[in-house]
């Protein structure tokens, strides 16, 4: 077990941790001391126990917040998955009967076009 110093609110605390987790727990300590900062920045000094319960209360808060949003996005995931894959755009089938019959008509119009022309 590796032992770490961390810094909260001003003091120095010093915390277990599992090797290689040191950076780990420093940046979770780093958090936490910024939102006790902000909190005795907007509250003022409420003395350290209170400030640590009230930041302990709003990281619980935000993470919770977390928890229900993977809830509802593996909720979504599992929809999309149960769907099945996209269907893809049907190809447009070439048949030729069809551009003959757009040529005699385009042929018909030009016939039409030309009489009209002469009238």
């Amino acid at each position: 077990m590796a032992q770490v110093d961390i810094i909260v609110n001003g003091r120095n605390y010093s915390v277990a941790c599992d090797d290689g987790q040191e950076e780990h727990l420093h940046r979770l300590a780093a958090y936490l001391d910024k939102r006790v900062g902000e909190l005795s920045a907007s509250m003022g000094q409420l003395g350290d126990a209170r400030l640590l319960v009230m930041a302990g209360l709003l990281i619980s808060d935000e993470l919770s917040e977390c928890f229900e949003q993977i809830k509802s996005l593996r909720a979504e995931l599992d929809a999309v998955s149960e769907a099945g894959p996209a269907p893809t755009p049907a190809e447009p089938v070439q048949d030729d009967s069809d551009l003959e019959v757009l040529e005699s008509l385009a042929e018909r119009l030009e016939t039409v076009a030309e009489k009209l022309a002469d009238a």
